[in-house]
């Protein structure tokens, strides 16, 4: 089943290389809206997302920035979940302060995530992101976390597309 799930991802990893490959530096803090969640450095210089712990309304547009950061800290705490790590606290997964940066994250957990697949149990229980208390296995998890990432590349490659628009 395992095989299924890589080839799942594999097809959702192909459009996301599609959008990731033609991104530019300029795309990634670009502002779509007046009201935008992106990444901005705190004054350490260290670049964090705008989080809010109850979903706004109305909710914010994401830059390109917020949702490499975004991929990088759900896809960060489902590894660690599924391969019996301590997830990391949201806090702990900062935005690298370039684009180019945050491609390279993604690529690596892209990697990474190949590797889980690989050594998956799918009928191992998991309770992320689903909490305590639940029947989910890691195959479900697996099967949310492909298709998070395609909900999130087709949101990259939107914003993308307006900005070459002209839309910004």
């Amino acid at each position: 089943m395992t095989r299924d799930l890589a080839w799942q991802f594999d097809l959702a990893w192909a459009l996301a290389d599609l959008h990731l490959c033609a991104l530019t530096e300029d795309d990634f803090l670009w502002e779509p809206a007046a009201l935008v969640w992106t990444v901005r450095p705190d004054a350490d210089g260290v670049w964090r997302p705008d989080w809010a712990d109850n979903e706004p309304d109305p909710i914010p547009v994401p830059t390109i920035a917020w949702l490499t950061w975004h991929i990088d800290f759900w896809w960060s705490t489902v590894i660690d979940h599924l391969t019996g790590k301590p997830p990391r606290e949201r806090d702990a997964i900062t935005w690298p302060g370039d684009g180019a940066a945050a491609v390279e994250r993604l690529r690596a957990l892209a990697q990474r995530w190949r590797d889980v697949l690989t050594d998956l149990d799918p009928a191992a229980p998991s309770k992320f992101p689903w909490g305590a208390g639940t029947s989910y296995t890691a195959m479900h998890t697996a099967l949310w976390v492909n298709v998070e990432l395609t909900k999130n590349i087709a949101e990259i490659g939107q914003l993308r597309l307006l900005r070459s628009a002209d839309f910004g």
